[in-house]
């Protein structure tokens, strides 16, 4: 069972028009930790035109990630007082419940959430972590008038394990902006079957060899090893947004010292070959820490250089 994540979704299930341009470079200034930018080129758009629910709506992303929880509390609200039918916002609510330890607040905004959109699966698998903390705590409550219900202990125990121990862990994504990711300590990363188009030896074998540097830089991001993991990029790296080399390190290395803990599983890789000395790797990235929890679709570019693979650019969904 996954935990709640703060990596929130910046993606509403509505096709109304808003100023793309902006607000597809917010959304890149935010994955690149410039929330500061990002808002204000969000709120270029809402200056044009205020009541544009996607600016209103990443807002209350950068909001909540700049933690201004009450001002984010207000921008979702109102946007599902003015979009009631729109579950991202009732979704993200709920994160910001949850962060707070008001879990049937959560539970509620999850709920309605639902009933706005039935399919959405996010929100069921978030409601069901909120249920499982809040079990976690009538199990406590009956231990604290009863210590002698091995009943109850045991079942909070099993709850405990669901839910990541008795620390309240919060948030949510639906389709997210990425900071970046890691996985439970009980998910290990994973090496699965590649796929190869050439079918020929040579090519399997340079395709385990792609793999097997993918899963040493996740081993490199889960021990918080950011040496060893920056080591994995190549000399001519594209950088996101094009950042400077030098910036994009420093960022990453404080990302990867914030949490006491990381762990990156990556999950149904698929290699494919393009020539000897390049190949592409997509997979399912899954991220996990003490702040943070999210799993995303990732594909690595990937380059030989020197007798080792390295990752040359980086595109995540």
């Amino acid at each position: 069972m996954r935990l709640l994540t703060t990596l929130l979704a910046v993606v509403l299930c509505t096709t109304l028009p808003a100023r793309a341009d902006d607000l597809d470079e917010a959304s890149k200034l935010l994955k690149a930790g410039q929330r500061d930018q990002a808002l204000e080129r969000v709120n270029r758009v809402l200056a044009q035109k205020k009541d544009d629910p996607k600016a209103r709506f990443l807002k209350g992303v950068i909001l909540t990630e700049q933690g201004n929880t009450k001002e984010a509390i207000d921008t979702f609200t109102k946007l599902t007082q003015d979009y009631p039918n729109l579950p991202e916002p009732y979704n993200n609510l709920a994160v910001i419940y949850a962060g707070q330890g008001q879990y049937e607040k959560a539970r509620a905004a999850l709920e309605q959430s639902i009933r706005t959109h039935p399919s959405y699966a996010t929100a069921y698998e978030n409601l069901g972590d909120v249920y499982a903390k809040l079990a976690s705590q009538a199990y406590d409550k009956a231990l604290q008038l009863d210590k002698s219900n091995t009943g109850a202990q045991n079942k909070l125990s099993l709850v405990r394990d669901l839910v990541g121990g008795p620390t309240a862990v919060a948030a949510v994504k639906p389709e997210p902006v990425k900071p970046e990711p890691p996985v439970a300590a009980e998910k290990p990363p994973v090496t699965a079957a590649v796929e190869n188009p050439a079918a020929q030896p040579q090519n399997t074998n340079t395709s385990a060899d792609v793999l097997k540097a993918v899963n040493a830089w996740a081993q490199a991001w889960s021990k918080k090893d950011a040496d060893a993991y920056l080591a994995f990029y190549a000399k001519d790296f594209k950088t996101p947004g094009s950042e400077a080399r030098e910036q994009w390190e420093k960022t990453r290395r404080e990302r990867i010292a914030a949490p006491k803990s990381i762990s990156v599983a990556v999950e149904q890789p698929k290699v494919t070959m393009q020539g000897t000395d390049q190949a592409s790797v997509s997979f399912r990235q899954s991220y996990r820490s003490d702040k943070l929890k999210s799993s995303s679709r990732k594909t690595l570019v990937m380059t030989r250089a020197e007798g080792r693979w390295l990752i040359r650019e980086e595109n995540s969904k």
